[in-house]
């Protein structure tokens, strides 16, 4: 017997893009919690209760935006890392990656980070990447113990804050190098890493912005 394939519902599923699509424009305004319901489904253009038909909450509303734009990041990191084997500089170019979206892709990037408040978990299936790199130091015997429990919040933090540092300064691309460089001295030295091969890690990436 041949297995039958779920069908979306084509205007449920406009609907929800238009959420969606309004939800960005507006996270990229302000924070979630100063977007009202009513303000999203009025840019949207739907009616108030379409709204709970998708999303229970506004805190599930920005997560699944940020979610969404967080997985394209992680794309573009598979995309730099492919063949890459080294977890140190695999990291770090994740890190790259990182720097490189708030430098290309302001209005994306604040997205991402006012909507994914709850995606810290160690495992949390878009921390997945992260997860296997720090593991694969360990395995190296290139990382601290602690990294075990907390290298993937740590390290994820990192990627956080020198985003939000690119958008807030806007630096031009070299200075954003500089500052990227620095970082990945302190972060994997943090984890662990040898300082000489953190320093070969981080001119290399750095180099590469």
């Amino acid at each position: 017997m041949a297995s039958t394939v779920p069908t979306i519902n084509p205007r449920a599923a406009r609907t929800r893009a238009a959420l969606l699509a309004a939800g960005f424009e507006l996270l990229a305004e302000r924070p979630i919690d100063a977007i009202a319901i009513d303000d999203i489904v009025a840019r949207a253009g739907v009616a108030k209760g379409s709204f709970f038909n998708h999303f229970t909450d506004k805190q599930g509303f920005a997560v699944a935006i940020g979610a969404a734009v967080r997985a394209e990041v992680e794309e573009r990191v598979g995309t730099a890392n492919a063949g890459v084997t080294d977890p140190a500089l695999r990291l770090a170019g994740g890190m790259r990656v990182a720097a490189a979206f708030a430098l290309d892709e302001r209005k994306q990037a604040i997205v991402m980070l006012r909507g994914l408040e709850l995606a810290t978990g160690i495992d949390h299936d878009l921390n997945r990447g992260i997860r296997a790199d720090i593991e694969a130091l360990i395995a190296a015997g290139l990382a601290r113990p602690e990294a075990a429990r907390s290298g993937v919040r740590y390290w994820l933090g990192l990627c956080q804050i020198i985003q939000l540092n690119v958008i807030e300064r806007r630096p031009n691309r070299a200075d954003a190098a500089r500052r990227l460089r620095e970082m990945l001295v302190l972060g994997l030295t943090g984890l662990g890493v040898p300082e000489p091969r953190a320093q070969a890690v981080a001119a290399e990436v750095s180099a590469a912005l």
